[in-house]
């Protein structure tokens, strides 16, 4: 190394000037001190040291020596070659764990790996980040289709905040969306509705694990032995429509649609400024007609022609499906239960419905339906019986202590001397005699 060159760190480095100032008499050194977070004697040290040494005066004493902490090297020399003879494939942790278990010689996990690294013993596996593959667009438009909900303030402040439940088909990039006070299953369920009557219903569609769209419920052992997992309504909706339900890992799985957010909470909430939009069905008249331009802009054929949307089957009434299915029991008076509401079953047949199973289809506007084997069957609501009053729970009482007893100032107790109590009275064994 040139006489000249000198390893600084970059604290030392900035000091330079301080003590530069310090000598020139520019600055006193108590305000050095202070500058540099130092007490004074640190500081008259350094600046004799400056004073003779120059800048590299201020550099560590300690730099490029070997530590007065550090392990013996007959320790060192020790433990390498019992890993070398005894545990070569073993890790610098798991052979800490020998040597001090087996050989009584205490290396910490970290020494030890740097000795292990410097002889070769110790490659080092760094953990690999999760492996996140590029998927394909999907070929066809109708294959796939993201969906998702976003929350935002869509109105700017001009109304209530919204949810905007989007769409956008995987292979073409065609968005669809609407707006909804909130990410519930009626908001899912009527996106899908509109969905399905405005493009057909798709071969699948891709979204998150929101409880909305799958069960939190733990799988019973029936549930284990089929192989299956327990349906949402969103999920049993679909099936009945022949729509495959796939649940996304991460955001990023799914991430056309997180990205479609993202230009949207930027181009449509200006679209809807500039509408002076202040209510959700204000919103919505102006959603259709964005939608329209920017899909002319941004959307683009498939990779394969084809659409493999399906038409809404005529008779098929998506309301009567997209909806809450409740399974009851009939009990043995003809009636069944939902929420609190008695409903009254009338079949058109003599034949009893009582202990057969029917299900009971609730739909957002509150409309109550009773299927029996597809087939719909009238029933009447009964009035609603309250609840019994519970019985009022009386307090557990507490322990009061009695107050102690004090005779009247006439008692004979207090006219009486000791003696003459016990000839008056006598003593305990006598009463007891009496008694």
């Amino acid at each position: 190394m040139h006489p000249d060159h000198y390893h600084m760190s970059q604290q030392e480095l900035q000091r330079v000037p301080v003590f530069e100032a310090v000598r020139t008499h520019q600055l006193r050194q108590v305000e050095a001190a202070r500058h540099l977070g130092l007490s004074t004697r640190q500081v008259r040290r350094l600046q004799h040291r400056f004073a003779q040494e120059g800048p590299s005066g201020l550099a560590h004493r300690a730099r490029g020596r070997p530590s007065n902490a550090r392990t013996p090297a007959v320790r060192r020399a020790q433990a390498l070659a019992l890993i070398r003879a005894r545990y070569p494939d073993f890790g610098p942790t798991l052979a800490g764990e020998m040597l001090r278990a087996h050989h009584r010689l205490s290396v910490s996990d970290e020494t030890l790996r740097q000795w292990m690294r410097a002889e070769g013993l110790w490659a080092g596996r760094r953990r690999a980040r999760p492996h996140r593959q590029w998927r394909e667009r999907a070929a066809c438009g109708g294959q796939m289709v993201q969906m998702d909900g976003s929350h935002h303030a869509w109105l700017e402040g001009r109304g209530p905040r919204l949810v905007l439940m989007g769409y956008i088909d995987d292979a073409t990039g065609t968005v669809w969306a609407r707006l909804y006070p909130s990410e519930d299953l009626p908001a899912a369920f009527d996106s899908v509705r509109r969905y399905c009557q405005h493009y057909g219903m798709p071969q699948a569609v891709y979204l998150d694990k929101h409880t909305i769209y799958r069960s939190p419920k733990t799988p019973t052992v029936e549930d284990q032995l089929r192989g299956t997992w327990p349906q949402s309504q969103f999920e049993r909706a679909l099936a009945q429509l022949g729509i495959r339900v796939i649940h996304a890992n991460s955001p990023q799985a799914k991430g056309r649609v997180e990205r479609l957010f993202g230009t949207l909470q930027d181009r449509l909430v200006k679209a809807l400024r500039l509408a002076h939009c202040t209510t959700l069905a204000e919103a919505n008249r102006v959603l259709p007609r964005f939608l329209a331009a920017y899909n002319r802009r941004f959307a683009h054929p498939p990779r394969q022609p084809g659409n493999l949307h399906r038409p809404v089957p005529a008779g098929l009434r998506l309301e009567s499906i997209l909806c809450v299915h409740q399974p009851r029991v009939v009990a043995n008076d003809g009636t069944v239960q939902l929420n609190g509401h008695r409903l009254q079953l009338v079949p058109s047949t003599r034949r009893s419905l009582a202990q057969r199973r029917v299900t009971v289809t609730q739909r957002a506007t509150g409309q109550l339906q009773v299927l029996c084997e597809g087939t719909v069957v009238p029933h009447r609501a009964l009035p609603i019986v309250p609840p019994r009053p519970a019985r009022p729970v009386r307090p557990r009482s507490r322990y009061v202590p009695r107050r102690a007893h004090r005779p009247a100032a006439d008692h004979p107790w207090r006219l009486t001397t000791p003696k003459n109590r016990t000839f008056l009275f006598g003593t305990k064994a006598d009463i007891s005699i009496l008694a």
